[in-house]
């Protein structure tokens, strides 16, 4: 806590606040909707297993609109993408160097997590436990990590965006709604394929508004040298951020919303639901970009008011406390539910699995304390791992492994790293969860994350050849 006290007390004047408070409240909206809607209960032959309560509630999945909130992780993650590189561009740094102290931050608590995990599940498969049981297990436990592959892919292609940010403004995002509205026109015409680039194209598209709403922060900054800048048509860079273009985001945003779900072919639901013809969450739907412009235009309504309570210390503490094991929090919040399950089973006293009833209800109570309780427990362990690698970053020790690699090779190895930290992620995601896997995951997947976090660890440890002089 007293470290938490001297951060927050550090904290510079002109930080946008704002956006810390948002990436806080996302992932706990995220982890609060994922305890809530799971369900454990036994298969037929007796076994746990897990299915989500909106199967039942069909009424609740209209609340899945408060709940899902990827979109401002998304959001705010541009923001601070575009902060930080433009911060170390400032320094003489170049894009491959930010990008490899960003890899810290990302990597550790996740190498941690798989680690754990496939160590787990070989002690249990030497002690006699079935594969498949092993496998369904460890899936769940990393379903966070589908998303988590699509922001590492997201922050692989920041300074390519941002370069093309700065010269097209916002061409970029309605270019990549333009290329999501074709991949939903073949979901929607049996063609399924053809929204494979959804996964990139529509978290890029709201990554992209992120950097407008930093242009707009920075050139209101006493001392920008951008605050003459107007809007030119397209191909401004700035977010307009009054407040009736905040009723204009909302307004917009929920016609479109409404006319796409309740009037439309996709599914009210923003979260998957088993049954569903399409998934407006995997990949991004025109449907989930819709509500991403309402939570964009309720973010400008509320900024004023958010930033005079983080002024406030208390309050502050609370953000920098969450902020600093965040990505702890989301990559273990369903491992929380493993081990509350099994603990559970073991007692032979599981929540009623009859979704609706009163005994449901008043169960998630009781349910979802204990699992802040675990959460609490995990975060404690693993969240220094998360912390350390955040005061880390940007720290570039030299090592002899890698030797002296030339900016190019660099470059190039960065590039493979952030691509097998995709393909490991991926590859667990797209293996069923019923697979009969020795170690939970499948080995390709985890050879493939570790030869990148390896490669990347590398790199930051080794020092660059500087580039020849002209």
């Amino acid at each position: 806590m007293r470290r938490v006290r001297v951060l927050a007390e550090r904290t510079p004047a002109g930080r946008e606040r704002y956006v810390d408070f948002l990436r806080a409240l996302a992932i706990g909206l995220v982890v609060l909707g994922h305890w809530t809607v799971t369900v454990i209960t036994y298969d037929g032959s007796g076994n746990l297993t897990g299915f989500s309560a909106l199967v039942d509630l069909r009424w609740a999945r209209p609340v899945t609109w408060l709940f899902q909130v990827i979109p401002v992780f998304f959001l705010v993650g541009g923001f601070a993408n575009a902060a930080s590189l433009t911060s170390s561009r400032s320094r003489g740094q170049t894009a491959t160097q930010w990008l490899l102290d960003r890899s810290g931050r990302l990597v550790r608590p996740t190498t941690v997590l798989l680690l754990v995990l496939a160590t787990g599940s070989l002690v249990g498969r030497l002690a006699g436990g079935d594969a498949a049981e092993i496998r369904t297990v460890v899936g769940f436990a990393t379903i966070p990590l589908w998303f988590l592959s699509a922001y590492i892919a997201v922050v692989a292609l920041t300074p390519v965006m941002h370069s093309l940010h700065r010269r097209a403004g916002f061409v970029v995002p309605l270019t990549l709604l333009a290329l999501v509205a074709v991949g939903d026109a073949g979901r929607l015409s049996g063609h399924g394929p053809l929204s494979g680039g959804n996964f990139l194209f529509g978290w890029l598209a709201i990554h992209q508004i992120g950097f407008a709403w930093y242009d707009s922060y920075a050139a209101d900054r006493p001392g920008s040298t951008t605050g003459g800048e107007r809007l030119r048509g397209l191909l401004g860079r700035r977010m307009p951020m009054g407040r009736r273009s905040a009723v204009l985001f909302l307004l917009s945003g929920s016609a479109a919303l409404v006319l796409l779900t309740i009037a439309g072919p996709y599914p009210v639901s923003m979260i998957t639901v088993p049954g569903e013809r399409l998934d407006n969450s995997s990949p991004p739907s025109l449907a989930l970009l819709a509500l991403a412009t309402v939570q964009l235009g309720l973010i400008l309504l509320c900024r004023r008011p958010a930033e005079r309570l983080l002024r406030r210390p208390r309050p502050w503490r609370v953000v920098v406390a969450v902020n600093a094991v965040v990505l702890t929090v989301f990559l273990w919040h369903l491992s929380a539910v493993v081990v509350l399950a099994g603990a559970l089973n073991l007692a032979h006293w599981l929540p009623p699995s009859s979704v609706g009833t009163g005994a449901w209800w008043a169960w998630r109570v009781p349910w979802l304390l204990a699992l802040t309780v675990i959460l609490a427990g995990l975060v404690a362990i693993f969240g220094p791992i998360e912390a350390r690698a955040g005061r880390r970053s940007g720290d570039r020790r030299p090592g002899r492994a890698g030797g002296r690699l030339t900016p190019t090779h660099r470059t190039v190895l960065t590039a493979v790293g952030y691509a097998c930290l995709v393909a490991g992620l991926l590859i667990n995601s797209m293996v069923r969860m019923s697979a009969p896997e020795p170690l939970g995951l499948p080995p390709a997947a985890l050879a493939a994350y570790l030869a990148g976090a390896g490669v990347l660890r590398l790199l930051r440890s080794s020092p660059g050849r500087p580039a020849p002089s002209a």
